[in-house]
């Protein structure tokens, strides 16, 4: 049997100096063993986070204020049938009855916790005594049927519990453990991972994981334990179809919804959590699969981290919880916060990894810690004080070097999602397919989401910018307005579509190819609840975004538009607006339509050329809107934010329309008139129904996204497909090649350029010639999901 804990360790390992009620064993706690003790203890650590420095900021500040929330919650505790607070009545909800667990598990913390002015305290004891007996008796047991959110039952309400029974060990009698491990095995059976199917997937699976293996610990129940670790075993190898992690970085829940920053930070916290418990013990993870994981830090996690946020586009209906009824602090949620907690993740899981990914990560956290000017981690009142302390950690160690940002593009087919990474700037893309829905609306949130795949372009500058989805964005933004993307005006019903991802499109060619560096995208947009299509393409470049639209046709009798940028200014933002070189007035409730080509540059933000053949319009204008408005459980106060809107009026049921033009993030007015002028920087190759393409020979690039067999430029394809090719300075090219609609099972490509040889390919590639013109002959497709096939070649 591997070696447990000494009495020292066990002491550390429960967070140095946290409160330790009475001995470290009970008469008449039954069969406990040493491991069981120990691990009881590791668990107590890691859900305190370690010693905490209760005179220094922010600790002080946050004890005393867990001290307060705690004593007033125990002033009006008032147990009745079907509550324990007046304004938890759970009779109906058991949201509530979870969140009376979770004001106990805070209760608790506060007691163990020195430095909270209630560690220790009798009258806090007794009140977590009285306040488990009565969840017990009331709706937490044995004889309950289950009713409303399963997630209440089987993950919320057992997790509170038994870090209760963890916190509170020594305070509870053998029977109420036995009580209340009795009733976590009544709503969260063995079955519950007998299959991966349903909920019990993905970062849900990791969840009741947790809940069998904390069981085991609290009850001494060694098999479950060993259930809980095996059961893990099929979250790690990657996912084809449906949840989990996939080859490409992209993670998926709940079947077609892109979740890396919620759900996927579930995953990580709790996977690190579990490694953390079961690490030196007879049940240690030794799954070889936890490396698909670990490799996932860089490859799914990182890409979507600018300056310490995680990108709203795999954030799911979690935008909409900004400020929530339910939050006793009333401290709002925002990308921000929400990085921040996938920061504290990754270091958790670090003390899993090998040495040489620990240093890596921990300089990854640093480095975004220290690059986030708008919102200090440390100042983050939504972290725990466990994720707080290890971030405190890592950002006081001088022998950490905080990395920088990469320069890179990342494509994520298997969730219709893409990011670019220039130095001074950042950019999302979100999109939809048959494969990933529009967006995600259920219990009551994210009611206005709908248009967030049909495009939306968003993105963040290095030392500006970084409040724009922050700020009380999403209940105030214009939701058919959303940057970047085509729309109908068509109303729409608060969660349109239906719930959990429901709404998808029947649109298969979507996604791209990219070097690694620069990409050509592409979407085949179907509106929802809409009969608008579309073929969007954007081309991801050095200082510029290349965005092209063709086909733009609908019927709804609404305006269809595209938004070229809708820039959140901020409660009293007056940032300059200049177009072709004219300053554009300030007030608000200005709007004017100006000739294309032209350009605009707004202060502050960048700039934007507009070189197709329609006009474009702009707004400056204040909204007001309150959280209630996108989820039920919001806040009702009123917020209002001023905006300054760009886009293209195509009219009502449109029947070719389309647009060009280029965002250049973080570029001076100065900037963006040379762009505008330099006529011939951007050669226009294709912007139709059967082609879209650029090229830019300064860069050595050339995009272009067949939706028919076609010819653009230099380029011909004999079936749908995207290509970029990039020229580079020591005379090889790249040529990315992919089939985004995932249906050819043969394809060749032709590219009139001089080439001498073919020096790699992949197995893809099942024929090829050179000379005065390449020629890539490429088999079955289908089952690269999308991915970039690239070639590379001596040019002649």
């Amino acid at each position: 049997m591997t070696k447990v804990w000494s009495r020292r360790a066990f002491l550390s390992a429960a967070g140095g100096g946290a409160f330790l009620p009475g001995a470290s064993t009970r008469a008449g706690a039954g069969p406990v063993s040493e491991v069981h003790d120990a691990m009881r203890a590791v668990w107590r650590g890691l859900v305190l986070g370690g010693d905490v420095a209760t005179t220094v900021e922010p600790f002080r500040s946050r004890l005393a204020e867990l001290g307060g929330l705690a004593g007033g919650w125990r002033s009006v505790m008032a147990p009745a049938a079907g509550s324990l607070w007046p304004d938890l009545a759970y009779g109906g909800d058991p949201e509530l009855m979870m969140q009376s667990y979770y004001r106990l598990r805070t209760m608790a913390e506060a007691y163990v916790r020195p430095g909270t002015g209630l560690t220790g305290d009798g009258g806090l004891r007794s009140a977590l005594l009285m306040g488990l007996d009565h969840l017990h008796t009331d709706v937490y047991h044995c004889g309950q049927v289950r009713y409303g959110n399963w997630y209440c039952w089987q993950i919320g309400a057992p997790q509170a519990l038994l870090d209760l029974c963890v916190l509170l060990y020594e305070e509870l009698s053998a029977a109420r453990l036995a009580d209340f491990c009795a009733a976590v095995d009544h709503f969260v059976p063995d079955s519950v991972v007998g299959s991966y199917t349903g909920t019990s997937t993905g970062a849900n699976r990791v969840d009741l994981c947790r809940v069998l293996a904390l069981r085991g610990v609290v009850g001494a129940d060694s098999a479950k334990i060993a259930l809980a670790r095996d059961a893990l075993a099929p979250v790690f190898p990657y996912a084809t179809a449906g949840d989990g992690l996939y080859r490409d970085g992209s993670f998926v829940q709940h079947t077609w919804v892109p979740y890396t920053g919620t759900y996927g930070a579930v995953l990580l916290g709790g996977l690190g959590l579990l490694l953390g418990l079961l690490k030196g013990t007879p049940w240690q993870l030794t799954d070889p699969g936890t490396q698909i994981v670990f490799d996932a830090v860089e490859q799914a996690w990182a890409p979507f981290l600018f300056n310490g946020l995680v990108m709203d586009a795999v954030s799911g209906r979690a935008v909409s919880r900004g400020l929530m009824v339910a939050d006793p602090r009333r401290v709002p949620q925002d990308d921000h916060a929400r990085g921040h907690a996938v920061l504290a993740a990754i270091l958790l899981l670090a003390e899993g990894a090998s040495s040489a990914e620990r240093a890596r990560w921990r300089g990854l956290v640093k480095g975004s810690m220290a690059r986030d000017y708008y919102s200090r981690p440390l100042a983050d009142a939504t972290l725990a004080l466990s994720s707080l302390t290890r971030l405190a950690e890592v950002e006081s160690d001088p022998s950490v070097t905080a990395l920088p940002e990469p320069v890179e593009h990342r494509l994520f087919t298997s969730m219709d999602r893409a990011t670019h990474r220039r130095p001074g700037w950042a950019a999302g893309l979100s999109m939809a397919s048959k494969r990933i829905a529009h967006y995600e609306t259920g219990n009551g949130e994210n009611l206005r989401g709908w248009h967030t795949g049909s495009g939306m372009l968003s993105w963040w500058g290095s030392t500006f910018g970084n409040g724009q989805y922050a700020d009380a964005f999403w209940p105030t933004v214009d939701p058919y307005r959303l940057p970047g993307t085509t729309v109908s005006r068509k109303l729409l019903a608060d969660g349109a579509g239906g719930d959990w991802g429901a709404a998808r499109p029947e649109a298969a060619w979507v996604g791209g190819t990219s070097d690694g560096e620069f990409a050509s995208i592409g979407q085949h947009l179907r509106g929802l609840g809409s009969t608008l299509t579309a073929r969007k393409s954007w081309f991801f470049l050095t200082d510029t975004i290349v965005c092209l639209g063709a086909g733009i046709a609908c019927t709804d009798g609404a305006a269809v538009e595209t938004v070229v940028d809708n820039r959140n200014l901020g409660a009293a933002g007056v940032h300059a607006l200049v177009v072709s070189g004219t300053a554009q007035p300030t007030a608000l409730g200005w709007s004017a339509a100006f000739p294309s080509p032209g350009w605009a540059h707004l202060a502050g933000v960048g700039g934007y050329v507009m070189s197709g053949a329609g006009p474009f319009r702009a707004l400056r204008a204040a909204r007001t809107g309150r959280w209630s408005d996108i989820n039920r459980g919001g806040s009702t106060t009123a917020l209002t934010r001023r905006y300054l809107t760009l886009w293209y009026d195509h009219g009502t049921d449109p029947v070719s329309a389309g647009y060009v033009h280029q965002i250049l993030p973080g570029a001076t007015a100065a900037q963006t008139a040379v762009r505008a002028a330099a006529a011939g920087w951007l050669r226009l190759l294709a912007n139709s129904e059967t082609a879209q393409g650029v090229s830019v020979s300064s860069l050595g690039f050339t995009g272009v996204n067949f939706w028919q067999a076609g010819t653009a430029g230099p380029l011909q394809a004999t079936a749908p497909c995207s290509v970029t090719v990039r020229e580079r300075p020591d005379g090889t090219a790249a040529v990315c090649v992919s089939d985004p609609a995932r249906v050819l099972t043969g394809l060749t490509l032709v590219w009139n350029r001089s080439v001498a040889a073919v020096l790699s390919r992949p197995p893809s590639v099942v024929s090829e010639a050179t000379g005065a013109q390449l020629r890539l002959g490429f088999g079955d497709l289908t089952a690269a999901a999308g991915t970039t096939q690239q070639v590379v070649v001596r040019l002649g």
